[in-house]
């Protein structure tokens, strides 16, 4: 295929710039094949009067463009005319293709979201991580983060979204939902993801955040008496939660307090990996307010998010197989 004067000028481009490096990263970390085959079956297969479907790997490619970037529908959209880049990873050349408009991408959310796609998507990438061996299973990390939710009344309904509530945290007040995740404890990926109202406590959800194989779990102080719970009564668990920071403050200079405080800071170093996926979404891929209304529609993003910050997470081991795959 001949490349248009675009192409080669970006081409001829002496520095690379950290989207051009992002984007090449998620194209070489992705199992796009296996993201495929999970979305074909539902994709309209087209062959009839009307206008032929945008071909599917150019959808997909652009709906993890928005999910990377944090952008609206319309952001995306205008994103392809005015980035080199961000149309060369999608795979649209101006003067031949057709560019997706917001409305088509709009269709193709929907499409993931009613037949529960992005679950499956997150699935086929945890398998792919799996079969590196970059997903051992030894032990789980659970922790919840805050996503604020639009508190304004200025829409259609005039209300506000009716599945989001407020929660204390700290002196403070929020308004959203809560991305509770089950984290492996080697490797430091997502295995598993729940969404709740932000007023839901995070030890209710403890349970629905392991896997099934784990031995130990590590959470926060504000998981305190999660063994206790009827739903946990036959999960087979060492539960190693946080004490509460009041407590430990009062610890005595003791042998016996210091070997506490020992304990404490050896069970905050093993969580901290926790925190590495939160990052990944909320700062790398701008995700810190719920973009849509109602739990499902923001649960079926979370997935999408969730996977893909696996794949940024365990990039360099991607790579480093890779390349030993290839010598």
């Amino acid at each position: 295929m001949q490349s248009s004067f675009s192409d080669l000028e970006f081409a001829a481009k002496k520095k690379r710039t950290r989207r051009d490096r992002f984007l090449a990263e998620i194209e070489t970390v992705t199992p796009w094949a296996a993201l495929i085959a999970e979305v074909e079956p539902f994709y309209p297969k087209g062959g009839g009067r009307g206008r032929p479907p945008i071909p599917l790997p150019r959808m997909l490619r652009m709906y993890v463009a928005q999910q990377c970037f944090g952008l609206s529908d319309e952001g995306i959209e205008d994103a392809l005319y005015d980035s080199q880049s961000i149309r060369g990873f999608v795979g649209i050349d101006l003067g031949r293709d057709d560019v997706p408009d917001a409305t088509t991408l709009l269709n193709f959310r929907h499409l993931l979201e009613a037949n529960k796609l992005t679950e499956r998507i997150f699935e086929a990438i945890k398998a792919h991580l799996a079969d590196k061996g970059l997903l051992p299973r030894e032990g789980s990390l659970v922790d919840a983060t805050i996503i604020a939710a639009p508190p304004s009344v200025k829409n259609e309904g005039k209300a506000r979204d009716p599945d989001m509530h407020q929660t204390k945290k700290g002196n403070q007040w929020h308004f959203g939902m809560k991305a509770h995740i089950g984290v492996d404890a080697d490797s430091g990926l997502t295995h598993t993801v729940v969404a709740t109202a932000a007023n839901v406590s995070d030890v209710t959800q403890a349970h629905a955040l392991l896997h099934g194989d784990e031995k130990d779990v590590f959470l926060d102080a504000g998981y305190q008496g999660v063994e206790k719970r009827p739903e946990n009564a036959d999960t087979q668990v060492t539960w190693h939660v946080a004490m509460k920071p009041g407590k430990r403050r009062a610890l005595p200079e003791t042998k016996l307090g210091q070997l506490l405080d020992g304990i404490e800071r050896a069970k905050a170093r093993i969580r901290a990996k926790v925190e590495h996926p939160f990052h990944v979404v909320k700062n790398l891929f701008r995700h810190r307010k719920t973009r849509y209304r109602g739990l499902a529609k923001n649960l079926a993003q979370l997935f999408t998010l969730f996977g893909f910050a696996n794949l940024v997470l365990a990039r360099q081991r991607l790579w480093a197989l890779h390349a030993q795959g290839a010598s």
